[in-house]
C-alpha cells in the first residue's frame, strides 16, 4: 500500500527533529534540561491559585482558569470562523470517545442557562454503532449502547443510535452533493437567517421525544441480510488499511444521510489536534494529498448541503484528557479495528504510533503537523464542475484528482498496468484462435474489451479510493447504493461520448 517515496516526507521530519543530538568531531553536543519546578506552582493566568495541571513548560493553570480557558477555546474556535449561525440545527458526531464526550459537553454547557455567552444553534446527537465491522459481539455492542443512551439522555438533545448495516439501504442520493448555502458575508444570506429565525421556533418536548422514539424503531429494522453484508464486505478486503479507510467513509455517508433526512445542515466532529496530525501524514501516505484541507480543516464543504466542522481541532489529546478527568465528563470505550494491534498492522496505526513516540521526546511536533495543516486550502473549481457529479469522486466525494494530462507520475502508472494486464493476457491465452474466432474455451480473451469491475469503478475514483478498491476482493459486495451510482455516471459518460462522436461525425 505504502510507497518508499511516501513516506520519505515523514522519515524526513523525523530526521529534522531528531537531531538534537548528534557527535562532531569527537565532540557530543546536549542541550542542558531547564528544571521546571512543579510544587507550589502558582497560575499562570490568575497568578493566585496553586497549579493542578501543566499544559506545556509554562503553561501551568488551576482548576477554575483551566476550565475558563477550556470552555473559551471552543467559543472562540466557532466565533472566529462563524460559521453556524443562530437556530441552525447542528448535529454532533459522538463515538464515545473522550474527544467527542467533551465536545459534547461544551454544547450542553454552552446551551445552559448559566452561560454568559449562550450558543444558539439546535443540537442534535448521532452515534454510528460499527460493531458489525469491528468484530464486536451483540452483547458488547448492546452494552455499549445502554451507556451512551445514558449519556445522550442526560443532555435532553434528541439522539440518532445508527447501526453500520443501515448502509445497505441508503439510497444513491447520499452520493449526490447538493446545493451549497451563498456565501454568510452576503447581506441576502443574514436576511435569510433573520427570516428563518422569525418563522422557526426550538424543537418542543415532543418534537424531541418522537425523533427518540422513531430512530429506536429504526435501530430495530436492521435485518440479518444486511448484517451478512457487512460482514462479507469487510472480509473481503485484504488489509486492515482498506478496513478503515472503508469504515471511515461508509460511516460518513450514514451521518450525511441522517443529517439530511433530519434537517442537520451542520455536523460536528470530535477530532482533536493530535487526531488532525496523525490524518495528515497519513493521509499523505494513502494518496489523499489532494484533499488534505478539507480532511483536516476547520470546515468540510465537499457535501454541499451538509458542511462538516471541527471545533475540537485546537485542543490537544493531553487537554482533553486532563479536562475529562478534572470535570468528569462521562466517555464509553468502544474497540475498534486497530484495538489491540501491533504498531505495523496499518497505515493509520503506524502513522499514530511514529507521531505519538515522536511527540514524546519532541513536545511541539503535534503542534508543528496541525500548523502546517492550517496553511492548506482547496482549489475551488468553476461553477460547472462543482454541480457536476462526475467531478467527483464516488466515495468520499471530493474532487478527482486522477486527470492523465496534469499529473505525470499517474499517467505513468496507469500506462505500467495497462501493459501488465497485456502480459499476461499474452501469456494465458493464444491470441491466433482469437483472431481467427475460434475462441479460448475460457470465455476470458473473447471478451477482453470488457474490463473487470474494480477497472469500471477505477475512472470513478480518487487515487486513494482507487486503493481501497483494489484491496477489495469482491466489488459487488459494496452496498447497492454505491454500485447503483457507478452505473448511473458510467451510462452518463458513455452518452456523452456518443454525442460527442456523433456531433464531430456531423461536422465532418
Amino acid at each position: 500500500m505504502i510507497s518508499g517515496v511516501s513516506f520519505h516526507l515523514v522519515c524526513g521530519f523525523e530526521a529534522v527533529m531528531c537531531q538534537v543530538e548528534e557527535d562532531y568531531n569527537g565532540l557530543e553536543c546536549k542541550q542542558e534540561k531547564i528544571p521546571v519546578p512543579t510544587l507550589n506552582r502558582k497560575c499562570m493566568k490568575c497568578k493566585e491559585g496553586t497549579a493542578v495541571l501543566i499544559i506545556r513548560v509554562s503553561d501551568a493553570f488551576c482548576r477554575s482558569c483551566f476550565k475558563e480557558y477550556f470552555i473559551h477555546k471552543f467559543r472562540a474556535m466557532l466565533g472566529k470562523n462563524r460559521v453556524i449561525f443562530p437556530q441552525e440545527k447542528v448535529l454532533l458526531a459522538v463515538s464515545g470517545g473522550a474527544a467527542s464526550c467533551s465536545m459534547l459537553a461544551q454544547v450542553q454547557e454552552g446551551l445552559s442557562r448559566d452561560a454568559p455567552k449562550k450558543l444558539r444553534f439546535m443540537p442534535g446527537i448521532i452515534y454510528i454503532d460499527d460493531g458489525g465491522a469491528c468484530g464486536r459481539s451483540s452483547e458488547e455492542r448492546q452494552r455499549s449502547i445502554d451507556q451512551l443512551k445514558s449519556i445522550f439522555t442526560e443532555t435532553g438533545f434528541p439522539y440518532f443510535i445508527v447501526p453500520l448495516e443501515q448502509v445497505f439501504s441508503l439510497p444513491t442520493s447520499v452520493l449526490v452533493p447538493g446545493t451549497s448555502d451563498p456565501d454568510p458575508s452576503n447581506p441576502s444570506y443574514k436576511q435569510a437567517v433573520d427570516q428563518y429565525i422569525k418563522e422557526n421556533q426550538k424543537l418542543t418536548e415532543e418534537e424531541a421525544a418522537s425523533a427518540v422514539a422513531q430512530l429506536r424503531i429504526e435501530e430495530s429494522v436492521c435485518s440479518p441480510e444486511h448484517k451478512l453484508a457487512l460482514e462479507r464486505l469487510f472480509s473481503s478486503l485484504n488489509t486492515l488499511t482498506a478496513k478503515e479507510d472503508m469504515l471511515q467513509t461508509l460511516r460518513q455517508h450514514l451521518i450525511l444521510h441522517i443529517a439530511r433526512e433530519n434537517g442537520y445542515s451542520k455536523v460536528m466532529m470530535g477530532d482533536s489536534c493530535s487526531r488532525l496530525a496523525v490524518k495528515l501524514l497519513s493521509n499523505i501516505a494513502l494518496g489523499r494529498g489532494a484533499a488534505l484541507a478539507s480532511d483536516t480543516g476547520f470546515s468540510d464543504p465537499r457535501y454541499g448541503d451538509v458542511v462538516i466542522v471541527r471545533p475540537m481541532r485546537d485542543y490537544s489529546s493531553k487537554e482533553i484528557a486532563a479536562y475529562s478527568r478534572m470535570f468528569h465528563v462521562p466517555s464509553v470505550f468502544i474497540s475498534g479495528l486497530d484495538t489491540k494491534t501491533h504498531d505495523k498492522a496499518s497505515i493509520q496505526r503506524l502513522t499514530e504510533s511514529f507521531v505519538t513516540n515522536l511527540q514524546a521526546d519532541f513536545p511541539s511536533t503535534v503542534s508543528t503537523i496541525y500548523r502546517t495543516s492550517e496553511k492548506l486550502h482547496t482549489v475551488i473549481p468553476s461553477q460547472g464542475q462543482t454541480t457536476e457529479p462526475a467531478s467527483k469522486c464516488l466515495l468520499c466525494l471530493c474532487a478527482l484528482d486522477t486527470n492523465v494530462d496534469k499529473a505525470s507520475a499517474f499517467h505513468a502508472t496507469l500506462v505500467s498496468e495497462q501493459l501488465s494486464q497485456i502480459k499476461l493476457q499474452d501469456t494465458s491465452h493464444d491470441a491466433r484462435h482469437c483472431a481467427e474466432g475460434q475462441g479460448c474455451g475460457t470465455g476470458g480473451c473473447c471478451s477482453s474489451n470488457r474490463s473487470p469491475e474494480h477497472q469500471d469503478l477505477k475512472t470513478l475514483l480518487c487515487y486513494s479510493c482507487r486503493l481501497t478498491i483494489k484491496d477489495t476482493g469482491a466489488v459487488d459486495a459494496l452496498p447497492p447504493y454505491i454500485i447503483t451510482e457507478a452505473e448511473k455516471r458510467q451510462k452518463r459518460s458513455r452518452m456523452k461520448m456518443e454525442i460527442s462522436e456523433y456531433l464531430l461525425e456531423d461536422g465532418e
